[in-house]
């Protein structure tokens, strides 16, 4: 205690020093001041280090979701981003969706990314570049260059861009699971439009959940350096330069609580959105839960802690054609311990579409005795990811087709039995942006569209040739089944 109080007396005497900007008294000073000299200049070599790297995103989207003009004077001065995760909590909790306009505006916004590969690939957040119309990245010494959209992760909130550049430093990802609680953790960004600030805190937690936002479904790193609107995408860092995290989100303002996307996660989706365009999850098809939290279960299993429970297997799945059985304990993937569910969800993910995985379960025969055992499951895409809703995680040419603010999926059995519909030919609308085309013609999730200018579609990629050659401020024809009544549209964008 007592170092510590001479640790942090020479802190404060050191600042008092830096402000005073005199080396005078250089050779008087004690241990503690030398130490809090050194810890000054290592921040100050930090940011000098990491700063070239980080880029200021201006972004121009076009807004779909807006209030009315009485009640949001105050809320357009805020980053299209942090109107929208507004907008999303607000209607959380109140249980409604925001009023709209009646004709959506473009509005700019701002956000932070950082230089990832030399020839001009940098990662960011999937929010900063939704919908977005253009793209300008700027560099600290005055550069600036359009950007394109590569690939988008929604689930994540990753996102690359890329810019015709060569010759670029990256910054250096960290191992982010050696990250611990208590080291200093370094934010650099836009904050307000304030560019290329940076700010110092440390790593207040690790495997955080962020409960608004459940869409969200990962660990995240939690920190109190602080984070305000247009840090988003930009770096967090360790003493050493290296990425730890990627700025996403924060709960309230001024409140010292900012969560950052682990390196570890980015380094795993990052490499398929710059090959791909989009990353595709794994799984195994299972209903599972943490034994922990499986209190009615826990009790009637001798001698195991940790895991988790089978509570049910989905008959479409890869883990209905294997051996593994409901009320089996998972206990690892390959040779990986899992402790809850949602290690199990990411051991699985993360794994290649199709990919054979050995699981380490625990089964009770009926005498309450565990057996080990080890069972191989051929894991498979989520039903819709691999093809996801026209033109949404593909990369940006210049000539994609118009979405009409529609996300639409191939018909299956289980999205009917979902929507309560018939199987019937043509594409599925699972989601209708708020004041888009779509929206305004009154179409909405559960509709199914059959016809796209005369033309009948039968699954996405007809739906996106259909779309292609149509011309959009003409407008495009749909037909439709709503609720089992075969209605006509013409969509248009502005």
């Amino acid at each position: 205690m007592k170092t510590l109080k001479i640790f942090l007396s020479g802190l404060i005497a050191a600042g008092c020093l830096v402000l005073s900007g005199s080396p005078a008294h250089a050779k008087d000073t004690s241990p503690a001041l030398e130490m809090a000299r050194q810890l000054n200049q290592a921040f100050i070599e930090v940011a000098d280090k990491v700063s070239p790297a980080v880029v200021v995103i201006q972004v121009t989207q076009k807004e779909s979701a807006r209030q009315s003009d009485e009640d949001t004077s105050w809320m357009d001065m805020l980053p299209p981003e942090l109107r929208k995760r507004f907008f999303n909590e607000e209607g959380r909790q109140r249980g409604t969706q925001p009023r709209q306009r009646r004709s959506p505006r473009n509005a700019t916004g701002q956000g932070s990314g950082f230089v990832v590969t030399e020839d001009g690939y940098i990662l960011t957040n999937n929010h900063v570049v939704d919908d977005a119309e253009k793209i300008n990245v700027r560099f600290k010494d005055g550069r600036s260059f359009t950007a394109e959209v590569t690939g988008r992760d929604p689930q994540s909130d990753l996102a690359v861009i890329k810019i015709n550049a060569t010759g670029l430093v990256p910054l250096k990802m960290a191992d982010s699971s050696t990250t611990r609680v208590g080291e200093f953790a370094i934010a650099v960004g836009a904050p307000f439009s304030l560019d290329y600030s940076v700010t110092i805190g440390h790593v207040s937690a690790k495997g955080r959940s962020v409960i608004f936002d459940p869409s969200l479904d990962q660990d995240f790193i939690q920190t109190d350096a602080s984070i305000n609107p247009g840090n988003s995408g930009g770096p967090l860092v360790n003493l050493y330069g290296e990425v730890i995290g990627i700025n996403s989100m924060i709960a309230g303002m001024n409140t010292g609580i900012g969560f950052a996307i682990p390196s570890n996660l980015a380094k795993q989706v990052m490499p398929h959105l710059i090959k791909e365009g989009k990353f595709t999850r794994s799984r195994i098809g299972v209903e599972i839960l943490g034994l922990r939290e499986f209190q009615d279960f826990k009790p009637s299993v001798p001698g195991i802690e940790d895991g988790v429970v089978v509570r049910g297997i989905s008959p479409d799945g890869p883990a209905a054609k294997s051996e593994l059985k409901a009320g089996d304990i998972i206990l690892g993937v390959d040779g990986k311990s899992v402790k809850t569910a949602r290690e199990l969800k990411e051991e699985i993910a993360y794994k290649k579409v199709g990919q054979t995985v050995t699981l380490d379960v625990a089964r009770l025969d009926a005498a309450k005795k565990t057996k080990n055992l080890k069972i191989k499951v051929k894991t498979d895409a989520f039903p819709g990811e691999e093809k996801d809703a026209a033109g949404q995680n593909e990369k940006s040419t210049g000539t994609e087709p118009a979405s009409f603010g529609l996300t639409v999926r191939p018909m299956t059995k289980q999205l009917a039995d979902e929507y309560g519909i018939e199987v019937t030919s043509g594409v599925l609308v699972t989601a209708v942006e708020q004041g888009s085309p779509a929206a305004e013609k009154e179409i909405k999730p559960g509709d199914v569209i059959t016809e796209v200018n005369r033309t009948p579609v039968a699954n996405l990629k007809q739906f996106r040739d259909a779309l292609k050659g149509a011309d959009a401020k003409s407008g495009v024809i749909v037909n439709y089944l709503s609720k089992g009544t075969s209605r006509i549209t013409v969509l248009k964008e502005d």
